[in-house]
């Protein structure tokens, strides 16, 4: 397969319209996207992918308008938080339509939706004319694609076409809540922090992982964002002993400074807007153990301490 490499939206958006997969730039990460309506479209993604069928898929939708085509029921609460983060980085798993295909949902009657804040995303899906269900456009496993050139060296060939646009602006992927109980419960910490959302719903939890049942929400079943590295979390205090084979991001400097690579953000959102970039580059570079600084889990660090914690499982 030839894949396209386009700036056009309506080009990228009639290969949608021709139940072909496409990826494309949102705020949070770049999405590969399929007709969320059309079962087979949506197949085709976690063949590209190599990802397994119980994972289920985000539905991406441009206008708050579509949102009838892909959930039938919208409690008091949830609508709440729409108005309050759509358009933005966060998803909300509501009980599905009758349209949208049970491959993108897993099987289950649930469907996480999001409106993206990313211009070029929206105009995409809006020119779509159908919701569209997207993960991340990258290898089953490996750390999310947060610009163009990273999808293209992932799924080069097994893809119809790449819309470019530029790096994605957060790092991390959709905060995603589960909206189907009598109160908010985070599935996977995002974009959006648990402080934000308890402003809006002061009732709002971080749910428990439970790996045995059916899940709701990707990104919490099976291992993602690893790079080929072996990752290690260390406190800033800690002294390692870098090597040109190692590398380390964090806040602050630890150690001697002749690591192969290494990258100091000025504060928790370069953290997570570097972090995947970060280990594609160690990949790039033949890294074989990377270190991640440790940091508070509050704000934005949630999701920077939950990706990293993730990458390092061995």
């Amino acid at each position: 397969m030839h894949t396209i490499l386009t700036t056009s939206i309506q080009r990228a958006s009639n290969f949608i319209q021709k139940n072909e997969i496409v990826a494309f730039p949102t705020e949070t990460v770049y999405g590969l996207g399929a007709n969320a309506f059309n079962g087979d479209a949506v197949k085709k993604i976690f063949v590209a992918k190599g990802r397994p069928a119980d994972n289920p898929l985000i539905v991406h939708i441009g206008e708050i308008g579509q949102l009838p085509s892909v959930v039938s029921k919208i409690p008091p609460f949830a609508e709440k938080l729409m108005i309050e983060f759509f358009p933005g980085p966060l998803t909300l798993v509501l009980s599905k339509s009758k349209k949208i295909s049970t491959a993108a949902t897993a099987g289950l009657n649930t469907v996480g939706v999001r409106i993206p804040k990313h211009q070029i995303a929206q105009k995409f899906l809006k020119e779509c004319g159908v919701p569209v269900a997207a993960p991340s456009a990258n290898i089953s496993g490996k750390p999310s694609p947060t610009t163009w050139q990273a999808v293209n060296h992932d799924l080069n060939g097994k893809i119809s076409c790449i819309l470019k646009g530029n790096p994605s602006r957060v790092g991390v992927e959709s905060t995603v809540v589960d909206c189907t109980g009598s109160a908010p419960i985070i599935l996977r910490a995002g974009g959006v922090t648990l402080e934000q959302l308890r402003r809006i719903i002061p009732s709002t939890r971080i749910g428990k992982k439970n790996y045995q049942d059916a899940v709701k929400s990707p990104g919490v079943k099976y291992r993602h964002y690893s790079p080929l590295a072996y990752v290690f979390i260390v406190n800033g205090s800690e002294e390692t002993v870098p090597m040109k084979s190692s590398a380390y991001i964090g806040m602050q400097r630890i150690g001697r400074k002749n690591f192969g690579l290494t990258k100091i953000c000025r504060d928790q959102n370069e953290y997570a807007r570097s972090l995947f970039h970060f280990f594609r580059e160690c990949d790039r570079k033949g890294i074989q153990t990377i270190y991640c600084e440790q940091v508070s889990e509050d704000g934005i660090g949630l999701a920077v301490m939950d990706r990293i914690r993730n990458a390092a499982v061995q």
